[in-house]
């Protein structure tokens, strides 16, 4: 990503806080990772301190697969806002991860033609600053 582009996105970035700094660490390292709870067995995403299906606090960090599905997506097409204008079109997506937890990211490598419900998908890393390395999906090569 050229200077100018990360410049732009910096106000749209994630900024890590105490409950998702290790999340955005694994990012860095091309890891995916998700809260685990040790007291009723669930994965979830987005990172937070205590369990929402249990309120447990017995919670640690796994790594995923970084693989799953399509689960719905849509294609922007208009966004006058600098630096999503640049990027038009551009696919945001819900993607089902294997390990049966849903994430929003971008599906990039991929046509607006070419999506569609149900779409293995991987995960890929953008680094955007030296602090930030986004996360998002492509199509499975096979």
């Amino acid at each position: 990503m050229n200077s100018a582009h990360a410049n732009a996105m910096r106000p749209h970035l994630p900024i890590p806080d105490a409950e998702t700094e290790a999340f955005w660490r694994g990012t860095k390292e091309g890891k995916f990772l998700l809260r685990h709870c040790n007291a009723c067995g669930r994965d979830h995403f987005y990172p937070r301190h205590y369990c929402p299906f249990c309120w447990s606090e017995d919670c640690e960090w796994r790594p995923a697969h970084g693989r799953g599905r399509v689960y719905s997506y849509t294609v922007i097409h208009h966004n006058e806002a600098p630096p999503f204008n640049e990027m038009l079109p551009y696919i945001v997506a819900l993607i089902e991860l294997d390990e049966n937890v849903r994430v929003t990211s971008n599906v990039v490598e991929c046509t607006p033609d070419m999506i569609h419900v149900g779409m293995p998908v991987e995960v890929v890393y953008e680094r955007v600053t030296d602090d930030v390395t986004l996360p998002k999906f492509r199509p499975l090569s096979r």
